[in-house]
């Protein structure tokens, strides 16, 4: 059973010189698809390119991530309602809240939040959701809109078993990365990842970002990409007590429902 990683930032500089490569690779290692994350105006548009170029392997979410708030207007919202509206997007976000560096102010985050939660209750959209040090106010808006959401994933969830819960009370999925296989600041989620229902979990590498410390070797330039998502699945596997070959297939069915895939 191939995999789908559900967060891969394909747009990132550092794949622009072997893309097709880094493709290649996710093949010959057992990720079938991948969802191009869209987490600003530009990496939005490119997500949608590369997913129109695919053949059907990627698809792509349209969103402007809480860090770039701060230039949202009319027009972007436009735009993301534009690019929603084509068929290998099949998601609205990296959206949410991010209060650890507040690079956008809260006040303003969370004005974009709700306009991009709005755009996902118009076209019918699952959301793809980003919370960082902000899960009280993240919470009470995504419940404003949670009934009227045909589908919300918290995406790289690295919180608290409490707050887990809190996401799952809203029928919410949860998506896990490559932390959970650092033992430095991981290993709480090891403690409770089993209790993640099976039909609302799913994986994803967050490439280039997190690379798993479990691969061995460590590659020099420290970059993740969508092959080691299966690193991700041994150790989510491991600790939940399931063969690996169930977590696959239950995580991929889990996926493509989700993005209807």
């Amino acid at each position: 059973m191939d995999l789908i990683d559900i967060g891969a930032n394909l747009t990132h500089e550092s794949f622009r010189h072997d893309f097709d490569d880094v493709l290649a690779r996710a093949t010959a290692h057992g990720v079938g698809k991948m969802v191009i994350t869209g987490a600003s105006k530009e990496g939005s548009e490119h997500a949608l390119t590369l997913a129109r170029a695919s053949g059907g392997r990627l698809f792509a979410t349209a969103g402007i991530h809480p860090h770039h708030a701060i230039d949202y207007d009319d027009d972007v919202d436009a735009l993301l309602r534009t690019l929603a509206s084509e068929p290998e997007v099949r998601a609205v976000g990296e959206t949410g809240l991010d209060y650890h560096r507040n690079y956008s102010p809260p006040d303003v985050q969370r004005a974009v939040f709700e306009r991009q939660l709005q755009i996902a209750v118009d076209l019918g959209m699952p959301v793809f959701l980003h919370q960082r040090d902000a899960h009280d106010d993240f919470i009470a808006l995504l419940a404003r809109y949670r009934d009227r959401l045909p589908a919300a994933v918290v995406h790289c969830f690295t919180d608290t078993r409490e707050a887990m819960l809190d996401y799952l009370a809203l029928d919410c999925h949860i998506g896990i990365t490559g932390w959970i296989c650092d033992e430095r600041r991981g290993n709480h989620l090891r403690e409770f990842v089993r209790d993640i229902p099976a039909n609302r979990l799913m994986l994803e590498t967050d490439a280039p970002y997190l690379l798993p410390r479990t691969v061995r070797p460590q590659p020099k330039h420290r970059r993740n990409e969508p092959m080691y998502l299966a690193h991700i699945r041994d150790e989510v596997a491991k600790d939940r007590g399931e063969s690996v070959e169930a977590l696959s297939e239950a995580t991929t069915r889990t996926a493509e429902a989700f993005f209807g895939i």
